[in-house]
């Protein structure tokens, strides 16, 4: 018989797993940044349903939601037409605060930005600034540990927003 500690090892092993298969199977780019440091998922859903669940896994976490920008809406409301966009800004002060403490510059790409957006071809994309593309950019050490800590919480969030049930 298995100890609950091993149980509930196993058990984070087990979901640690599947978050890392989703994000390497959704498509090019999700496990990696491109060049410009953007890390990009298909999404199966419309931009909205996109951002509510990424939302939906943010708040599940505890993570502050900052701002939840329906670019496409906001345009509407101009009588300005553009394809569909939407920006969620999230973060932890508990992350954010060391690495703007180390390198105060980092605080204009902090907290995280997500955008859910349509391309041309009527494919929807979730995409984030990577972690380590981050770092460099500040002169920060991708491998400190909120670096990691948001990398981690990246991939889940993203996973949970792209996933197909």
């Amino acid at each position: 018989m298995r100890s609950p500690r091993s149980s509930r090892s196993l058990a984070a092993w087990t979901v640690a797993a599947l978050v890392l298969l989703v994000a390497l199977t959704v498509g090019p780019g999700a496990a990696r940044a491109a060049e410009d440091g953007l890390v990009r998922l298909k999404s199966p859903y419309s931009v909205d349903e996109t951002i509510a669940r990424l939302k939906t896994a943010v708040e599940a976490k505890g993570v502050t939601v900052f701002a939840d920008i329906p670019h496409t809406a906001n345009a509407a409301a101009l009588d300005l037409e553009m394809p569909p966009s939407h920006l969620l800004i999230f973060g932890s002060p508990r992350i954010g605060a060391p690495l703007m403490t180390a390198a105060p510059p980092i605080g204009i790409d902090l907290p995280i930005k997500a955008l859910a957006w349509q391309d041309a071809d009527g494919q929807v994309w979730l995409g984030y600034n990577d972690p380590a593309y981050l770092a460099d950019r500040h002169g920060l050490d991708p491998s400190l540990p909120p670096f990691q800590g948001m990398a981690k919480a990246l991939i889940g969030f993203t996973a949970h927003a792209v996933a197909t049930e």
